[in-house]
């Protein structure tokens, strides 16, 4: 971005889809916030994928309001039909993974990082699990800070109810055979795997931040609880677990909202004419 403006490019776009810094302290957070704001002075027009994300930015002076923009709702690219419900993918994923028919399955799908809240979601579903043989837990994604054993060690005695799968291409498959999606992040710049999981008919339950704000409806698509509030956590995930019409209701609506503001075609289509706007 900075060689663009040193030979005047004339439209300089820069996308944000997260902070790192947002969890950072310190030095660190210093240096990669200053950064951001570097690269946005040195845009000429700015995107945000998300509507909180934007206001979190201009809030703490990473971006002028003039300059950041926000295609519709949210997202870069929308969610694509193969996000569905899929009884046949259901079906087969839980007999591979050795998961019964009648089993409440949670599950989180993403790169497996501490700012995911993958540990907080290990000690919220042994809590659960405890307490009614029906939870199940599935992990799938890379591991990219070697959490696998610590989590195999919190689930613990409830291990024969938790499956682990690393990373996978056909993400939509394991939403098929999913009943709840759960994504309690620390951070996150929209939460496209809310919505593809909401396209996949799953209630989801995730942190309230900013970011997942816009990709989650409260009471409406999910429910959220305080980042880093495991009790909290296991309270959402119990209430999905023993309301199955609530699970429904959710995963119809979710279902729904995507498919009126985040379809692939409508984002790619704000994108167009975002591009055909752009002063040149």
């Amino acid at each position: 971005m900075l060689a663009a403006r040193i030979v005047r490019v004339p439209v300089r776009l820069h996308t944000f889809t997260g902070q790192v810094w947002a969890t950072r302290k310190g030095p660190m957070h210093a240096l990669l916030r200053a950064m951001d704001r570097a690269i946005a002075r040195c845009a000429t027009a700015v995107l945000v994928d998300s509507r909180s994300q934007r206001e979190f930015l201009v809030a703490n002076g990473v971006v002028e309001p003039s300059k950041a923009g926000v295609l519709g709702a949210g997202s870069i690219c929308g969610v694509d039909e193969r996000f569905r419900p899929d009884p046949a993918a259901r079906g087969r994923v839980r007999t591979e993974l050795g998961v019964p028919g009648d089993a409440v399955v949670f599950l989180f799908l993403g790169r497996l990082s501490r700012d995911k809240g993958v540990i907080d979601l290990a000690r919220a579903f042994v809590a659960l699990a405890r307490k009614n043989s029906l939870a199940h837990l599935i992990v799938a994604g890379p591991d990219e800070e070697g959490l696998s054993a610590s989590i195999e060690e919190i689930v613990g005695a409830c291990r024969d109810r938790f499956r682990r799968a690393g990373f996978t291409d056909k993400p939509e498959e394991f939403m098929a055979a999913a009943d709840v999606f759960c994504l309690p992040s620390y951070r996150e710049g929209f939460g496209q795997v809310a919505i593809e999981a909401s396209a996949a008919e799953l209630p989801v339950v995730a942190s309230r931040i900013y970011g997942v704000t816009d990709a989650v409806v409260e009471r409406e698509t999910g429910l959220f609880h305080a980042p880093g509030d495991v009790e909290g956590l296991r309270e959402a995930m119990q209430a999905l677990l023993e309301q199955p019409e609530l699970r429904r209701n959710l995963g119809r609506a979710g279902r729904a909202r995507v498919l009126r503001e985040f379809s692939a075609d409508r984002v790619t289509r704000a994108l167009l004419d975002y591009y055909l706007k752009l002063p040149l």
